[in-house]
């Protein structure tokens, strides 16, 4: 008799690092980062906000930089390379940051 098991662990599953913001960073997120206003063609860096968890991105995907192609709703859809291949997200504001040339 084969028994299956169950997959343990979530898509923030070993973020604990990762996800953290630095001590000077804590605390309550800034209504400015909230009504962040990107435009088509806009760099930006995927960098996760742990204080608010809605709109986030597969961890895979933390500090690379895609580019605005759209938004939805209060969201941004963005779209980046990984492993060559041209892959979509839809991203909240809070979570994206201008790249700086």
């Amino acid at each position: 008799m084969l028994i299956m098991v169950q997959r343990i662990g979530g898509s923030r599953r070993k973020t604990r690092g990762i996800m953290r913001r630095g001590v000077r960073e804590k605390g309550k997120v800034s209504i400015s980062r909230f009504f962040q206003v990107f435009s088509e063609g806009d760099k930006v860096v995927l960098k996760a906000n742990p204080a608010h968890q809605g709109g986030v991105y597969h961890r895979r995907f933390h500090g690379k930089v895609a580019e605005v192609t759209g938004k939805q709703g209060e969201c941004y859809t963005v779209t980046l390379k990984d492993g060559g291949k041209a892959k979509g997200l839809i991203v909240h504001p809070v979570h994206l940051q201008r790249q700086v040339r």
